[in-house]
């Protein structure tokens, strides 16, 4: 039990210039978390507790499904990351430092290398695996525009955790183990999510899900369908080729089309439909490894009506997502004959050519004449152009047909809370992780990753659960659960009442505020929906019949109870739900 009077607490009236989505306004207003640097947050002493309950609910199923926790420095020697092939992929959102003898560090946006590390200095035979590992740690990413406050910024929270096997299918049962206990997590934090096939990225690796918490100021889209189970973020939803109609494959014929440098406007010249047009996408590609500082030219072709999925772009190119950028067309154009609002893959030279596999079997296409004001009319696949690479590359979006089972997906937006990933040998063959088996023979170690972004989901209950007056906590995270207050503190009767209401409500496990400060009542009452506590029990002028009021936060009628009946209105509430 503790005091207003003596909390280390202020709270705001206005809304914070610099803040866009509820969680970040109303943080700062409830005076839970303190801004430093863009992108750096100092935790108070409410936004903390709130922090450590959510830590405490991931350690316990962490726990319960056989991890165990380790802690591993935020700080980390480059050779690792050189060692599995990183140090230069990574990017510029890792943030890299050198000591006073120039050995390079950086600190961790991710742990991958280091416990790969840690476990081959001790794992060497069948009998120490399976192993699962995991930390609640500090992490560092120099992200380019942090915002949103806690949902993306340069030092976070994260929970992550390893799993070592001796296969596949070993990696299968952690994997699933994970994906489980996930869910428990997420179910005891309160938030209403949504598990999603999702793309591996800079982490790696094959199969890979991610745990969305739905919310309207969502990075992440998700593509579903309401009549199978497909479910996957925008970046890894596969695209199923529309059937293109038997066509006998005409000559192709230049034609002039002046001023028509969109796919609208050469449609609408030529009077065809956009799905029979063919639209060019320029990128440099600037390879890690490559020191020259040349970039290598992409032209990506798509159908006109589709829109291109960077993501898989990246992935076909084998590349960060760093690394691709839109091309500069008159430095592209002197080197591979491209014009800008007119390129086509016929007559393209010096650079690579990367083509939506829709277009294979789609016949007689117009596509840029890479010469100002014309294009070709009956571009053929394999006739007239060939592709250095032939993938999916277009971007699912709602009204699409699923991949799965035809009808039309819907979209919706949510906040990345977490994110598991089959790693499989990715690190373990560069950086020697090995086990040898019953025979003695020597095998790489099949590996896992699971991690949490444990101040994200602090943001995201409050995205979930908040209204016009502050935040709404669910039990289980709430700072205190019980917030008792006291009218007039100066009136013995009141505050004799609010203490022995206080203890009671602490003896049978509940976290208390007694708000004894000299202020208006209207103020106690706005900061108490502010902050968020989920019962407010009001002592008043009727404290001496022993007559309190009861109120839920999370909306209801307030209630006149005796305080014996209000005491045990909370604990019932705050046993069931904490």
């Amino acid at each position: 039990m503790i005091k207003a009077s003596t909390m280390f607490l202020s709270t705001l009236r206005e809304v914070p210039s610099e803040a866009e989505i509820p969680s970040h306004i109303l943080l700062l207003r409830a005076g839970m978390i303190k801004k430093l640097v863009s992108g750096v947050y100092a935790f108070m002493p409410l936004g903390y507790r709130t922090l450590r309950k959510i830590e405490n609910i991931v350690r316990e199923e962490m726990d319960a499904a056989g991890a165990q926790e380790v802690l591993m420095s935020a700080l980390q020697p480059a050779e690792l990351w050189q060692e599995s092939g990183r140090w230069y992929a990574y990017g510029p959102e890792m943030m890299r430092l050198k000591d006073r003898n120039e050995r390079e560090f950086c600190l961790g946006p991710t742990h991958e290398e280091v416990f790969t590390d840690i476990v081959r200095q001790q794992v060497s035979s069948y009998r120490q695996l399976p192993l699962n590992l995991y930390q609640i740690q500090h992490k560092y990413r120099d992200e380019a525009r942090p915002r949103f406050g806690l949902i993306r910024s340069r030092e976070f929270i994260m929970k992550d955790d390893y799993s070592f096997d001796r296969d596949e299918a070993g990696l299968d049962v952690s994997y699933w183990n994970m994906y489980h206990a996930y869910e428990k997590i997420f179910d005891r934090c309160g938030l209403t999510y949504r598990p999603v096939e999702a793309d591996s990225g800079a982490i790696g690796g094959s199969n890979s899900h991610e745990f969305c918490a739905l919310s309207d100021v969502g990075e992440e889209e998700i593509i579903y369908c309401e009549h199978c189970t497909m479910a996957a973020t925008a970046e890894r939803a596969a695209f199923k080729d529309e059937a293109a109609p038997a066509e006998a494959e005409l000559p192709m014929e230049k034609v002039h089309t002046p001023g028509t440098k969109t796919i609208e406007e050469v449609a609408n010249f030529l009077g065809l439909p956009q799905s029979k047009t063919m639209k060019a996408l320029l990128f440099e590609v600037y390879r890690p490894e490559d020191e020259s500082g040349k970039p290598e030219y992409v032209a990506c072709f798509i159908r006109g009506d589709r829109q291109l999925n960077m993501t898989k772009l990246v992935n076909a190119l084998n590349v960060p997502e760093y690394a691709v950028i839109f091309a500069n067309e008159s430095a592209m154009g002197a080197a591979t004959g491209c014009v800008g609002g007119f390129t086509g893959p016929v007559g393209l030279h010096d650079c690579k050519i990367v083509v939506d596999s829709e277009l294979v079997n789609t016949k007689n296409l117009c596509a840029g004449a890479c010469e100002e004001d014309h294009h070709i009319l009956n571009v053929n696949y394999g006739r007239d152009y060939k592709a250095d690479i032939v993938t999916d590359l277009k971007l699912l979006q709602a009204g699409d047909p699923c991949p799965v089972c035809g009808a039309p997906v819907k979209s919706a937006r949510g906040i990345e809370v977490g994110q598991v990933f089959k790693l499989g040998t990715k690190y373990s063959v560069p950086m020697h992780l090995t086990y040898h088996d019953e025979n003695q023979q020597e095998h790489p170690v099949v590996m896992g990753c699971y991690g949490i972004g444990v101040t994200r989901t602090f943001a995201a209950v409050v995205e979930q659960h908040h209204d016009d007056n502050g935040i709404i906590w669910p039990v289980s995270v709430a700072p205190y659960h019980v917030i008792i207050t006291v009218i007039k503190p100066a009136d013995e009767v009141q505050m004799s009442l609010a203490e022995e209401l206080g203890k009671s409500l602490e003896q049978a496990g509940c976290e208390v505020i007694i708000d004894d400060r000299d202020e208006r009542p209207g103020v106690k009452f706005k900061d108490a929906d502010l902050l968020g506590i989920p019962v407010r029990i009001t002592v008043g002028k009727k404290a001496a019949d022993g007559i309190v009021e009861y109120k839920l936060r999370r909306g209801g009628d307030v209630a006149e109870l005796s305080a014996k009946d209000a005491a045990a209105e909370a604990i019932k509430l705050i046993n069931a739900e904490k």
